[in-house]
């Protein structure tokens, strides 16, 4: 009956002055930071995911020079660089895994990344009898969203902190907020989750 906390894209290139910089990024980090450091014992497993893309091609047409801000965006989070590198504002010494995912295909959710030694998200939950996840991160209208569905689809009941989440669009991201509810997640803050 375990807790885990899922921790979405504090990348370099989605915060402040990155290649693909969301509003509030670095309020997200810090206030990761603080939770962490209040709670991180609240939790069995803490895993964090960073997009981790390729240098040398498009990563299946994720990369585009002309890019849609849907399925196609700008050159960001290419692996070994500073933007893929988590935000210095997140403490990551808490984190018990880190999974990589985009490494050459486009990828979402943090469930279609893996960690260094090959592990899923799914697996990593499982082996660890978590039922419960909190998700906080990294646009709230794309990767969060995405993980959030499928921690659901993956039987987990999902609680999103609206106040450690930033998003690409307002709008979007107030729809992404409502899908999730719908799905079964809880959408509340940090402070109602303590």
């Amino acid at each position: 009956m375990g807790t885990a906390l899922l921790i979405v894209d504090v990348q370099n290139d989605f915060t402040e002055g990155g290649a693909l910089a969301v509003a509030g990024g670095d309020n997200v980090a810090a206030g990761v930071s603080r939770l962490l450091a209040e709670h991180a014992a609240d939790y069995d497993v803490i895993i964090a995911s960073r997009d981790w893309h390729n240098a040398d091609d498009d990563n299946g047409g994720h990369f585009a020079a002309e890019p849609d801000y849907v399925d196609s965006w700008p050159v960001h989070c290419v692996a070994d660089t500073e933007g893929a590198e988590y935000d210095p504002l997140l403490e990551t010494a808490p984190i018990t895994h880190h999974v990589r995912k985009g490494q050459g295909i486009p990828a979402y959710s943090m469930f279609e990344g893996t960690t260094e030694d090959g592990r899923t998200v799914a697996e990593i939950l499982s082996s660890n009898g978590i039922v419960r996840a909190d998700i906080v991160g990294i646009a709230t209208d794309h990767c969060v969203r995405a993980s959030g569905l499928h921690a659901l689809e993956h039987g987990v009941a999902v609680r999103v902190l609206t106040d450690l989440v930033a998003g690409v669009g307002e709008e979007s991201s107030i729809k992404a907020l409502h899908e999730l509810g719908h799905a079964g997640a809880e959408i509340i803050t940090s402070g109602d989750a303590a």
